[in-house]
């Protein structure tokens, strides 16, 4: 696989909205991070992306109009990274365990 890297020119609109997306998707890991948590001492299971998602609109949507104001598939993807993330933990020894992200540090999103 080949990764292209490019450089946009935004103007403060356009930067505007990519920060809105970043912090979204920063919501939402960081949210599932402390739901993986807790299910996982509760219950030594880690649910799925879909299982998070689900809950995500149920629960956290609805009380964030914020979220609205983006793409849904910012928050879709985070979920799965930390899905993938918190596998990764848990099958691979080497792995640390799953960080939460701080805003302003490494923002980044994935529109699929």
């Amino acid at each position: 696989m080949q990764s292209i890297k490019t450089k946009l020119k935004v103007n403060n609109y356009q930067k505007t909205i990519l920060t809105k997306h970043a912090g979204v998707a920063c919501h939402a890991y960081n949210w599932g991070l402390v739901y993986c948590i807790t299910e996982y001492e509760s219950r030594q299971k880690r649910p799925s992306a879909i299982t998070l998602h689900k809950r995500l609109v149920r629960d956290v949507k609805s009380k964030n109009p914020w979220y609205y104001e983006v793409s849904k598939c910012a928050p879709q993807q985070a979920l799965r990274d930390l899905e993938r993330a918190f596998k990764n933990f848990l099958t691979i020894p080497k792995r640390g365990f799953p960080k939460f992200k701080k805003k302003g540090k490494k923002d980044s999103f994935y529109l699929i």
